[in-house]
């Protein structure tokens, strides 16, 4: 109970300075930001965003004209706002920022149109396709000294946060020994995700894979910021198509473990949960945390005392969603370590560790990792 009551104190220290914060601040201009694509439903976060004078979109890019109205209608925004390519807006428009609501495939040319004028970009997780792309958007952010953040839901969850400060931070736990993520839902169509969101996620080149990207890269960022960007050992991955009368091109059902030399990974990512879910398990040496969504976790320090459920607190408000955060890199008020979990490093290595999987998967064996990155 002590340490609880510590845990929300803590939060709301954190949350008390930053208001005095605010107060005593010098009021910034909001920053100007365009929108790359309204496919990925995930474009509902900033269209639908309560606008606090933060942030300001100066334009979107969506050449589907009848998507584009669904969003104004809904939205109540003007289609002057709307250009049909990304070359159009940025001819016109000024942004700081890009975000990426399109295909995944599609963000290597956000980068590759938004880098060479120094407008930073953030993208809808994975960072990339493939390790080729990947590679290619990274050398041009560090070319002409960008920031390409990736965006991810569990990035938000106190639990996560809380869960870190317990097993990395305070060591808590013990050295970890074993991360178990179980992520996904029943299924992209099951679930009513829109038809121009299908269209690209239930396929293998536009979205890279399918359960495999789409959730196992949740897992894989979350334990390369655990891990602290540790080199895995090896991956090893099986991948099914339980429904191929639904998902015909992509896999629905896939587990990635991955090996670290004194800690094992497993992923199950899937589109066959009977419920959505983005949970963690993480066991150490003495102890463990389990995180059951963004605020309810159970802990137990170790063999000798009893589990106790708690309630996380939500992050601060410098940190508690995607747009303030990017908004606080780009003006230098908050720096990204190496492997924080926006960051370009951490989002290296989980487009590596997916591609790994991905080639485990095809051959059937596990992916020696020194043997694939040489």
């Amino acid at each position: 109970m002590i340490r609880i009551a510590a845990l929300i104190l803590a939060g709301l220290l954190t949350v008390a300075m930053h208001s005095v914060g605010q107060q005593a601040g010098v009021t910034q201009k909001p920053l100007r930001v365009a929108v790359a694509g309204l496919s990925h439903d995930h474009a509902h976060m900033i269209m639908g965003r309560k606008m606090k004078g933060d942030i300001e979109i100066v334009g979107i890019a969506e050449p589907n004209r009848e998507l584009a109205a669904r969003y104004a209608k809904q939205y109540s925004f003007d289609l002057s706002l709307v250009y049909p390519s990304l070359e159009a807006l940025l001819a016109k428009t000024k942004p700081e920022a890009v975000l990426a609501f399109n295909a995944i495939f599609d963000h290597l040319r956000v980068v590759e149109l938004c880098a060479p004028l120094g407008i930073h970009v953030m993208v809808e997780k994975p960072l990339a396709v493939s390790w080729d792309h990947g590679q290619k958007m990274l050398a041009l952010a560090k070319k002409h000294n960008i920031h390409l953040l990736t965006n991810y839901e569990t990035t938000w969850y106190g639990s996560n946060a809380t869960a870190y400060q317990l097993a990395v931070k305070e060591q808590k736990l013990g050295d970890l020994r074993k991360i178990v993520f179980h992520t996904g839902h029943p299924g992209p169509k099951e679930i009513g995700c829109s038809k121009e969101f299908l269209a690209w996620l239930t396929d293998p080149v536009q979205n890279g894979a399918g359960a495999l990207n789409d959730f196992g890269c949740y897992g894989a960022n979350l334990s390369t910021w655990l891990m602290q960007g540790e080199q895995p050992v090896a991956v090893t991955a099986v991948t099914q198509q339980i429904k191929p009368d639904v998902y015909p091109k992509v896999d629905d059902e896939a587990t990635i473990i991955i090996t670290y030399p004194k800690t094992q990974v497993i992923i199950q990512a899937s589109w066959n949960w009977p419920y959505s879910r983005k949970d963690m398990e993480l066991y150490g040496l003495t102890g463990y945390v389990f995180c059951k969504d963004a605020v309810n976790m159970q802990v137990r320090d170790n063999e000798r005392t009893q589990a106790y459920e708690m309630k996380a607190n939500g992050l601060s408000a410098d940190i508690a969603e995607p747009f303030v955060y990017l908004a606080k890199v780009i003006r230098g008020e908050i720096k990204m370590s190496a492997y924080d979990l926006s960051a370009p490093a951490n989002n290296e290595m989980v487009v590596k560790i997916l591609e790994a999987a991905k080639v485990s998967a095809r051959n059937g064996k596990s992916v020696i990792w020194k043997e694939l990155y040489k």
